[in-house]
Parts: C-alpha cells; sequence; structure tokens
C-alpha cells in the first residue's frame, strides 16, 4: 500500500486527564483500534486467529509524545506492520491531528502466541497471509 492505513477518531472528554489533555494510557488504546481496523480491513477477525489457535502478543511498546490533545479534537491513527524474518514484527503507528501535526508516535513489537503450546509461531507472516483476504492490507 502506498499509504499507510488509517482511522479517524475523536477525543472524548472522559479520556482527558486533570491537565485537559488526553491521557497517556489513551494513546495505547487508539492504537490498538488502529491495529484492530487494519487486521478487519484485511479481511481477519478475532475469531479467525482464534479459530487457528493463535493470538497477537505485544511485546514491546514506545509512546513519544509531541504535541498535546484535547477533547474534540479529531485525529487519525495510522498503523503498519513491518516485516521481518522470524518471530517478531514491528508496527509502527502516528497520532495525527487535523492541522497534520504528530501528537504521538509509537512504535511496537507483536507476534502470534500460540495459544496451546504458549510459545510464537515461527513466522507470523504465514499466518496473517492464510487468513486474510486481502492481504496488501497488512503489507504481504
Amino acid at each position: 500500500m502506498s499509504e499507510p492505513f488509517s482511522v479517524s477518531i475523536t477525543v472524548r472528554g472522559y479520556e482527558t486527564d486533570t491537565q485537559g489533555h488526553l491521557n497517556q494510557a489513551v494513546y495505547l488504546q487508539y492504537a490498538e483500534h488502529a491495529r484492530w481496523s487494519l487486521l478487519r480491513a484485511a479481511g481477519i477477525e478475532q475469531r479467525d486467529l482464534l479459530d487457528k489457535g493463535v493470538g497477537p502478543v505485544a511485546l514491546e511498546n514506545t509512546v513519544r509524545y509531541r504535541s498535546e490533545l484535547h477533547a474534540g479534537d479529531e485525529v487519525t491513527v495510522s498503523c503498519a506492520f513491518v516485516w521481518s524474518e522470524g518471530k517478531t514484527f514491528r508496527i509502527e503507528q502516528t497520532v495525527t491531528k487535523a492541522d497534520g501535526r504528530t501528537a504521538a508516535t509509537l512504535s511496537g513489537v507483536g507476534g502470534l502466541l500460540d495459544l496451546k503450546e504458549r510459545r510464537m509461531v515461527a513466522d507470523p507472516r504465514e499466518y496473517f497471509r492464510a487468513l486474510a483476504s486481502d492481504p496488501r492490507v497488512l503489507g504481504l
């Protein structure tokens, strides 16, 4: 895909902290929402993963806060999977304000856990590719 996948979100008042800006933990929730939205856009539902006996896991997340968000702000949250050889993959995400300024960047490492063996699968790409009706959304 030429453009990263993204979803639009409006910051809700109850997501803000005592200083009036978006609570730090909510950035991770926005990122999670974008990841699951990307999987659905690729044709993968949570049930599909569970039926295959695997589940996505977050192994590392780094959030860099760049610009405050307040209740009512409109943002887009992008999501791109970056594949490599082996058991893990990177997920790069950006929270962008309506005026184009970056509110935050998120970088994570993920994998797929074999739910029976409780071990990471050797090549998560093959699972995603097999389940996706449109693997291009996943960069595959």
